[in-house]
């Protein structure tokens, strides 16, 4: 009798520990803790803090809606429930390593992001040890593929997005003398304004260029050396908060030329900075708002019924192409894991440079390096007055 009131005992304790559900943690491949399916772990590389913590967060957001419209993939003939391990890299490169080790460590298949190229290159050093695909979302610096043979990435790269950018300034504005204005020690910035000079200076048109340090806040004083200069444009691909102060420096100092921005510019906030004020703002980016009505719709009325979502959306629902970026490359990873019917990185690396997919930003397949087969861009500009920015037109490097 005292052996049955123990093993009853103990079954109840064990019911009772399963009940509680105790540590709910799962490698990929093992059984989620509140389904009968199994598990595949996708990683979120992406800044959360730091100067590109607002551009990150959006990118997060799209990788977050793909997954709730589609929180489950097929493996071999078996359901997969796919959880997100979301870690923030902190924006800079010697944040990198330690974020991705901590995605190595949780086991997962395949990993997504980062806004920022510095950051992207500097984890992916991390990815190639451990072997595990990892596709770039909007890191567009070259070197981000081109020194690591697990990266591969679904945007357009810089030497193409500054060719369009300088095209569009002396073909399209009419310019002829350009200044340019990048952070010190940003990959990103200082590769885009490479590109932008080589293309612009070939064209028969003049490139004045300035840096700035880390953490300015003041740009009143570069403002006036562009109109010192003559400049018909300020090229700045810099990150949002540096876009902000700069449109507003610009509209102090009554600058008539235009503003240039790089996909980092399309962002909402940049947007409510150039409301009411007198600046001219044109962007290349990835995505424009209205191009795919049901993933427009979608987004918007899931962001709007997320506090959280909304506060990381800058607290409107106001679609970024870095969003729209982030949903496509969720759904490029499914695809890749699903031609591997594996779990296993390995597997998942050797399937993705057969990828294709119809994503809402336009058809997503990797040449040989690992790159986007992309030749257009979209431009837009600032409708100041109605806080919005509205199609211009999409650009080739022609």
């Amino acid at each position: 009798m005292k052996r049955l009131f123990a093993f009853v005992l103990a079954l109840a304790m064990a019911m009772s520990l399963m009940a509680c559900g105790g540590d709910k943690s799962t490698s990929a491949g093992e059984t989620s803790g509140d389904s009968a399916n199994k598990v595949v772990k996708i990683g979120v590389y992406e800044p959360q803090t730091g100067d590109n913590g607002g551009g990150g967060k959006k990118e997060i957001l799209g990788m977050q809606y793909a997954n709730y419209v589609q929180p489950t993939v097929e493996i071999g003939g078996e359901t997969y429930d796919v959880k997100l391990e979301i870690v923030d890299n902190r924006t800079t490169p010697e944040n990198g390593p330690s974020a991705a080790s901590e995605l190595v460590n949780r086991g997962v298949s395949v990993v997504l992001g980062s806004y920022g190229s510095g950051v992207s290159m500097a984890g992916g050093a991390i990815f190639a040890e451990a072997g595990i695909p990892a596709i770039g979302v909007t890191c567009t610096n070259p070197q981000v593929t081109a020194d690591c043979d697990v990266y591969f990435r679904i945007c357009f790269l810089d030497p193409f997005q500054g060719t369009v950018l300088a095209n569009y300034a002396y073909n399209e504005l009419g310019v002829t003398t350009a200044y340019t204005l990048a952070m010190l020690g940003s990959d990103y910035d200082q590769g885009l304004v490479y590109y932008f000079t080589q293309a612009f200076e070939a064209l028969g048109g003049t490139v004045k260029s300035e840096d700035f340090p880390e953490g300015s806040a003041n740009f009143v004083s570069y403002i006036n050396n562009a109109k010192a200069e003559g400049a018909g444009v300020i090229f700045a691909p810099v990150s949002i908060n540096y876009a902000q102060l700069i449109v507003e420096a610009a509209d102090a100092q009554g600058f008539e030329g235009a503003l240039l921005g790089s996909d980092t510019w399309d962002d909402n906030m940049v947007i409510e900075s150039a409301k009411g004020r007198d600046v001219d703002v044109f962007v290349t980016t990835f995505y424009q708002e209205g191009g795919n009505a049901d993933f427009d719709a979608g987004i918007k009325e899931w962001i709007n019924a997320n506090a959280d979502a909304k506060t990381n959306n800058g607290g409107n629902d106001m679609i970024s192409a870095v969003t729209a970026m982030g949903y496509d490359a969720y759904f490029t990873a499914l695809e890749a894991i699903k031609a591997a019917g594996s779990t296993d990185p390995k597997a998942v690396l050797e399937a993705l440079p057969g990828v294709s997919h119809e994503g809402v930003s336009g058809l997503i397949e990797f040449d040989d390096i690992g790159d986007a087969k992309r030749d257009s861009a979209f431009i837009k500009t600032a409708n100041t007055e109605a806080g919005a920015w509205d199609f211009v037109k999409v650009q080739t490097v022609g």
